[in-house]
């Protein structure tokens, strides 16, 4: 498979998990409902800091975005639209791209897994991460293995978005993250 071909399809995968009422649309309100899905799934409390910070992040994701693309941040997208603005936004511009968008979602998504408070995930945080995702399907200590580029036995947020960055280009093939 293409690269092109495979950025496609997981950005058509990543439409399919934001469309949580499954009406073939995204919208901000998707993104709401996937952060508090992640964040009942890590038994986190809405009203916490952690939470509160992931269920801040996913819809600032939305915004800008939607923003980046002169678009409304209250229009839905169709997958084929949202394929084109991810594609724009993210994927045509690399690792700045990713960075710009996910940062603050991967942030949150290491501070609400992050047990320890070292602002890294470990290993067991890491499963517990895909876990909360619905990835536990997947070999996580392999995962965590390819993703920890420096070999520190840590996750760092910049691994954390450039492992979803080299996922999204086609040159990482381990589903990652839900964001």
């Amino acid at each position: 498979m293409s690269n092109k071909t495979a950025q496609t399809e997981r950005l058509r995968q990543r439409f399919a998990l934001y469309d949580t009422n499954g009406d073939g649309r995204v919208e901000r309100g998707d993104l709401e409902a996937e952060a508090r899905r992640i964040v009942e799934a890590f038994g986190e409390q809405e009203g916490s800091p952690k939470a509160q910070a992931l269920l801040h992040a996913y819809p600032h994701m939305w915004d800008y975005m939607m923003g980046q693309a002169g678009r409304d941040p209250g229009a839905s997208l169709s997958v084929e639209e949202f394929v084109g603005i991810a594609d724009a936004q993210m994927v045509s511009r690399g690792a700045a791209g990713f960075s710009a968008m996910l940062r603050p979602s991967v942030r949150a998504m290491v501070d609400l897994c992050d047990v320890d408070g070292d602002g890294q995930v470990d290993p067991a945080e890491f499963r517990k991460w895909l876990a909360a995702l619905g990835n536990d399907r997947v070999d996580a200590d392999e995962v965590f293995r390819l993703i920890d580029t420096d070999g520190s036995g840590q996750l760092s947020v910049e691994e954390l978005v450039a492992a979803v960055g080299r996922y999204h280009a086609g040159e990482l093939d381990a589903p990652l993250l839900g964001v």
